[in-house]
């Protein structure tokens, strides 16, 4: 296994003309132009006082300069902390601070965001030795705490010119100028968490990037020069692992989409840049399904030619095509979907119609990856099996059967969480196995079903344990329901249930009857529930809820 800075630096000698990052509709970057703006970072590090090891922070929006920041932290030898671009300025002052960070990478709106409220910079600069804040967008300097930031920026073409008096070119670059310790941190990521509004930090090592990386390349079929379309967080491991990390440690062309991806947006960038494959969150491929998709398959006469063996292969095919087309007909790969649950109407679909899909899992701690498959064994309503840096048990007495907490143990496992001792040792049980606080089963072939979170459990009056995303699931089928989230009250299972009005207005329903329709049709679930699960009201709700950067819902908001 090799270390995921030295295959980036490889990477970057052999595709040097090549393209590498691209900000979708904008600017492109190949490997070589990339390669000298990170040489540009080093020196402004160096003159900073920036030590190996000391930490950086990035606090920015999806961009190809946030890649080439990120990568210039990591050649560097500093320790990396990248911020959510969803953090608040305050958290980021907070956490900044916190981590000891020594310098800050931001773009236009975070660092105004910051200077709007001047404690915030001076929350910053009480770090000894925090030398300022560069601008992400072109090396500017936003601020300099030091005087020696500012003047190796003023002096940095200068200073660049005598480094590289011919120019930088492929022989020129040695990123990994030693043998690097696998135990060395190389990254924090905070978290934003579905269940507590505190982050942790998670400390990760190098051995940690670097097995998920050659993981990816043993696993995931990639060539030089394919395409990836990039559209999630890039603070976040799912993202930054294997639509940064990965792509580039190959040679492949990132594009990156930023703003918001809506679906018509979504669906214009995947059909210009046809990716080998698209990494996303369900609830993505969801709202295109629901908007695109269900209502041709639930009109006549599909929904009467779908019941009629060898007609129904027609029209699933027909789908199949218009979707590929959709997607820009290059998947090689295909949908790669992690994150959350899926739909199970949407999966029922997506296999019924031999759609290349796989469904992963993971979480930061584990740099991410803890399952995955090839799509052709993967199984539905799984998450694949285990990834083979790791080991994988169920604390079940039964773990093919009787539902228990994940646990995994192996080089792909963080440190622990940055200056918290408490949290650390109640992650890990006594004899070293991380506790994902997922419950699940794995079925005598490895493939792994995830069935909720132990912190979602609802525990009834007569002990019966409910897990709310099975429940959740059935209701998000329902007509006219955007998302659902379903509480334990005083003994009773309320559903919260977020209402489609713009739809029912469509159809004909004002909002008292849309109301009644959804309480209605949710309330007939119950013949589908087991007794100690059924649903005794619901509240039909406007507004979506709040999420996390990965799309999921922020559960501790809401009782």
């Amino acid at each position: 296994m090799k270390h995921f800075v030295s295959l980036f630096n490889d990477s970057v000698k052999e595709n040097w003309a090549s393209p590498a990052v691209t900000n979708f509709g904008g600017v492109t970057y190949t490997y070589g132009q990339m390669a000298e703006q990170i040489a540009k970072y080093h020196i402004l590090f160096a003159e900073a006082g920036i030590k190996k090891g000391e930490k950086i922070a990035l606090y920015a929006r999806n961009s190809a300069e946030w890649v080439i920041a990120y990568f210039a932290t990591l050649t560097y030898g500093a320790v990396t902390v990248p911020f959510l671009p969803d953090f608040t300025p305050a958290a980021v002052a907070e956490l900044g601070a916190f981590s000891e960070c020594k310098l800050l990478i931001a773009d236009d709106i975070a660092f105004n965001s910051l200077e709007s409220n001047e404690k915030y910079v001076q929350q910053l600069e009480t770090t000894p030795g925090f030398a300022g804040i560069i601008n992400v967008k072109d090396i500017s300097i936003c601020l300099a705490s030091v005087k020696a930031l500012a003047t190796a920026h003023d002096n940095l073409d200068e200073h660049f010119a005598k480094l590289y008096p011919k120019g930088l070119s492929a022989d020129l670059i040695n990123f990994y100028p030693e043998e690097r310790d696998m135990e060395a941190i190389v990254e924090i990521s905070f978290t934003s968490g579905t269940t507590s509004a505190t982050s942790k930090g998670v400390v990760l090592p190098a051995r940690s990037l670097s097995v998920n990386l050659d993981f990816a390349r043993r696993k995931i079929p990639a060539t030089r020069g394919g395409h990836i379309f990039a559209i999630l967080p890039m603070a976040h491991m799912f993202g930054q692992t294997f639509d940064v990390l990965f792509p580039l440690a190959g040679g492949c062309h990132v594009h990156i989409m930023q703003g918001k991806p809506t679906p018509a947006r979504l669906l214009e960038g995947l059909a210009t840049v046809k990716p080998f494959m698209f990494l996303t969150v369900p609830m993505v491929i969801e709202k295109i399904f629901k908007s695109r998709v269900f209502p041709k398959i639930h009109s006549f006469p599909a929904k009467m030619l779908l019941k009629v063996p060898g007609l129904d292969k027609i029209v699933l095919n027909k789908i199949r095509k218009s979707l590929l087309t959709a997607f820009g007909n290059g998947f090689t790969t295909g949908l790669i979907l992690g994150g959350a649950a899926l739909n199970s109407e949407v999966e029922d679909l997506l296999k019924r119609m031999k759609f290349p899909y796989v469904v992963g899992y993971g979480m930061t701690e584990c740099g991410p990856l803890i399952s995955y498959c090839d799509k052709s064994e993967f199984v539905k309503y799984s998450c694949g099996k285990k990834a083979d840096p790791l080991e994988l048990r169920i604390d079940s007495a039964n773990p093919t059967k009787i539902l228990g907490e994940i646990q995994v143990k192996g080089d792909a496992v963080m440190l622990g969480y940055y200056k918290n001792e408490g949290a650390t040792a109640a992650t890990f049980t006594e004899d070293g196995w991380l506790k994902t606080g997922d419950m699940g089963i794995v079925d005598t072939k490895g493939n792994v079903f995830i069935k909720g979170r132990c912190k979602n459990m609802i525990l009834t009056g007569n002990g019966q344990n409910i897990y709310p995303e099975e429940i959740e699931d059935k209701i998000n089928n329902l007509p006219y329901v955007v998302e659902s989230l379903v509480v334990g009250r005083k003994n009773a299972i309320v559903a919260l249930v977020v209402a489609d009005y713009e739809a029912g207005k469509k159809a004909g329903l004002d909002a008292q009857a849309l109301d009644k329709l959804i309480n209605d049709n949710v309330l007939a679930l119950n013949a589908e529930l087991a007794a100690y699960s059924k649903i005794s009201s619901s509240e039909i709700r406007s507004e979506e809820f709040e999420k996390t950067p990965k799309k999921s819902i922020k559960r501790y908001l809401y009782s």
